[in-house]
């Protein structure tokens, strides 16, 4: 594993990488892999994720993020004519959208997009979307007005279908919900959640550990290498902050299920950790410099090398321990992406 400075770097082969959900591979959503360790180097343990439960306690706390994935995919057609794919990422300030436009490929893949100055994109449905500028925190995606005849997410429900990086089979978009997906708004599946099943989520409660909500609509991850994800929309409620303030006051753990978690519960945590309630963009960077606060523990999938993911789970881990997690997991067979296996990083 080659480390560059930055974010880890390392290989990552072809059949690392999951194209079909564990339910369309004979098993159950619970049925990826698990790997657990902690936040030392003291152990890694192999496990199947519908046993998550051994490696939690009564009091510990489950943080979930309940936004749902929208089909934020919607062909479109440029000024000359060309076919490329607008994903919509986030809205903007004063009813702008902030997009990226990437040229489709065979297989229901994309690669990054063209080079384009500003015009007008016919998109399917009927509708227009009018690039205006570079976005000033990431240059490859667009500030964008958005013109068309209906409301925007019923616009999406008829045209669009869910972001797609990689050929493979095209699945339905129940495919890219979680089990506590409520409030629509993600461009793409906050994916840490996905193997949990009802089954699962009762027997967790059933044994004392909480499952908290919170919310984070989440933008899109083609973020190229020395990029940072943009400002994206969260929600902490009064009770969700209460029910973790009271609980880690009382020794319980508080494990945030994927990045998106960590990224809210640190946007409204104070300097002694405790949660706040609040609602509106963040821009809060989580790295090994910032550390973390209101987090203890970790569950996420696998991300891909020099993500700037991996700088946020190096506010857990050290990064030889990190680079140690992951050797493993590509010696082991660990499959990556958002159909793939987990890693759960304990206090």
């Amino acid at each position: 594993m080659t480390l560059l400075g930055g974010p880890l770097d390392f290989f990552l082969p072809d059949s690392s990488i999951a194209t079909v959900p564990a339910e369309r591979r004979g098993t159950g959503r619970d049925h990826v892999r698990l790997m657990v360790t902690d936040r030392t180097p003291r152990f890694i343990e192999h496990e199947e994720f519908s046993r998550i439960d051994r490696h939690l306690s009564t009091g510990d706390v489950v943080v979930v993020n309940t936004s749902a994935t929208v089909p934020a995919a919607v062909d479109a057609r440029t000024e000359d004519n060309t076919q490329v794919k607008v994903h919509f990422a986030s809205p903007a300030a004063a009813g702008l959208w902030t997009v990226e436009v990437r040229n489709p490929i065979e297989r229901g893949g994309t690669t990054p997009g063209p080079d384009l100055s500003p015009q007008t994109l016919r998109l399917r449905g009927g509708g227009r979307l009018h690039l205006l500028a570079r976005s000033p925190r990431t240059p490859r995606l667009w500030v964008a007005a958005v013109d068309i005849q209906r409301d925007f997410l019923g616009y999406l429900r008829a045209h669009g279908a869910p972001i797609r990086y990689i050929p493979g089979p095209a699945w339905p978009l129940a495919t890219y919900q979680t089990v506590f997906a409520t409030e629509p708004g993600s461009a793409e599946m906050p994916s840490a959640a996905r193997p949990f099943t009802a089954e699962l989520v009762t027997r967790l409660v059933s044994r004392g550990i909480s499952v908290v909500p919170i919310v984070l609509h989440a933008g899109v991850s083609s973020y190229e290498e020395g990029e940072s994800p943009g400002e994206e929309r969260y929600k902490v409620s009064t009770t969700a902050a209460a029910v973790i303030n009271t609980m880690r006051a009382s020794g319980g753990r508080i494990i945030a299920v994927g990045t998106t978690v960590v990224r809210t519960l640190e946007s409204v945590a104070d300097d002694t950790g405790t949660v706040h309630p609040g609602q509106g963009l963040t821009d809060v960077l989580v790295t090994p410099q910032s550390g973390v606060r209101a987090v203890d523990g970790l569950l996420t999938g696998w991300h891909e090398p020099r993500s700037s993911h991996l700088e946020l789970l190096e506010a857990f881990v050290s990064r030889d321990h990190l680079e140690t997690v992951y050797e493993e997991a590509r010696v082991n067979g660990y499959l990556w992406h958002e159909f793939g296996d987990e890693l759960l990083i304990l206090p």
